[in-house]
């Protein structure tokens, strides 16, 4: 959730390097999670100038406010996610 939320925070694009230091994870760490956000399908990576991103897809801001929604829910029952 920390990556997608540094994301959306972006402006629902970011370079890797500011996912790197903002979610303060390792690169081989980065490069993981990058990966199976990719591959599941809540982030893209793409080519802008010369530069990699990566950006939010529809189902990664869906898979956020449905997050959200459950982290309420569970907050109202006195739990915490």
């Amino acid at each position: 959730m920390d990556i997608l939320r540094l994301i959306q925070n972006e402006g629902g694009k970011a370079k890797p390097t500011r996912i790197l230091y903002g979610a303060n994870l390792s690169y081989t760490a980065l490069k993981e999670y990058l990966d199976v956000l990719v591959n599941i399908g809540l982030i893209e990576k793409f080519t802008e100038k010369g530069h990699d991103f990566y950006k939010l897809t529809k189902k990664g801001y869906e898979f956020i406010n449905k997050f959200r929604e459950i982290k309420r829910l569970t907050e109202a029952f006195g739990l915490t996610v």
